[in-house]
């Protein structure tokens, strides 16, 4: 099992059961990676999705840091630009995926901000 991956396709699924159109999935640029790329409505969102099976290491969203905060902020940029997005609805969100004593629990929150 790789949590990460398995936490990426659980948080994709939770979207599309959402709502959510899915744009792309482990986008890259040279300033960084997001984990989902979605639109809901006329909107664009960019997820970080954090994945934990322990909190041996703390919550998963507090491995959400300033630092990887602003390379997602910088590849979204780069993102919309390359599409020629221009003056878009866009905003970041983070979903939490815990495994815990075989359950799955999913905390979503929108509009992170530094």
């Amino acid at each position: 099992m790789s949590t990460g991956r398995d936490g990426e396709e659980i948080a994709k699924s939770y979207l599309i059961k959402k709502g959510y159109q899915i744009l792309s999935q482990n986008y890259h640029s040279r300033f960084g990676e997001i984990d989902i790329i979605a639109k809901e409505k006329d909107c664009f969102v960019f997820v970080e999705v954090k994945t934990r099976s322990s909190f041996a290491f703390g919550a998963p969203l507090e491995a959400i840091t300033r630092f990887k905060l602003r390379k997602l902020i910088k590849t979204s940029q780069f993102f919309l630009n390359r599409y020629k997005l221009g003056d878009v609805c866009y905003r970041f969100d983070a979903i939490e995926i815990k495994f815990l004593n075989g359950e799955i629990t999913i905390d979503h929150v929108e509009n992170i901000t530094l």
